[in-house]
């Protein structure tokens, strides 16, 4: 599901490419761990960099709750790995 709506982000935006792809990869259990390692880390820096320097350092206040969500449940997916319905299992 978190790869699913990854993608839909993705799909919303010019730019993009690493929600897209990164989303459907995910969804698909492909290169499950490095492709939800490099995610964590664009919505690591989307939140530090894009979204503290408009509202502040709280979610509630600048508006992100989902940066941070995908960023620790990509995290997670990158050290646990994809699960037994992956198309890979490594």
């Amino acid at each position: 599901m978190a790869g699913l709506l990854f993608l839909e982000h993705g799909v919303q935006k010019i730019a993009g490419w690493i929600e897209l792809i990164g989303g459907a990869l995910i969804l698909l259990g492909l290169f499950s761990r490095i492709v939800a390692f490099i995610c964590s880390g664009e919505m690591a820096v989307a939140y530090w960099m894009v979204h503290v320097t408009k509202g502040g350092l709280f979610p509630a206040v600048n508006g992100d709750d989902a940066a941070i969500l995908f960023c620790f449940v990509f995290l997670y997916l990158a050290a646990a790995g994809p699960g037994p319905w992956a198309v890979n299992q490594r």
